[in-house]
């Protein structure tokens, strides 16, 4: 996927978070929020994966601890869903270590329980 893609798709997530969030509003579980916005990225057209197994790979054996990518969009795009009162630096961490062991460049961490969904949105990148 061209950087240009990416981008165009990463346009379309926000714009689908910002749309879910308006909906609904905050205060719901997080897997309400994630199952609304795979609809809605479903709907644009964006192919969309949930709860997706995430095993680790230690010195040539490869473990299934029980991590899951909330949603992958586009195979290549990550978002990990919260609904907390504030995202901690656990979170961010979470997510970064998640972008390497997929091997994804893009992730998004979200915080559905904002009042303004803008503020509960953290882009990042993994430089690989």
């Amino acid at each position: 996927m061209t950087r240009d893609e990416m981008e165009r798709i990463a346009t379309e997530i926000v714009d689908a978070m910002v749309q879910v969030h308006r909906a609904l509003g905050p205060g719901l579980l997080e897997s309400t929020y994630q199952a609304c916005l795979a609809h809605e990225l479903s709907t644009r057209g964006i192919a969309v994966q949930c709860e997706i197994k995430l095993p680790v790979k230690y010195r040539g054996i490869t473990i299934e601890a029980g991590y899951r990518i909330d949603t992958l969009v586009a195979e290549t795009i990550l978002i990990e869903n919260k609904s907390v009162q504030a995202l901690l630096p656990v979170h961010s961490a979470q997510l970064l270590t998640y972008l390497k062991l997929s091997g994804c460049h893009l992730g998004f961490l979200v915080n559905w329980n904002v009042p303004l969904i803008k503020d509960g949105i953290k882009r990042m990148v993994n430089e690989l």
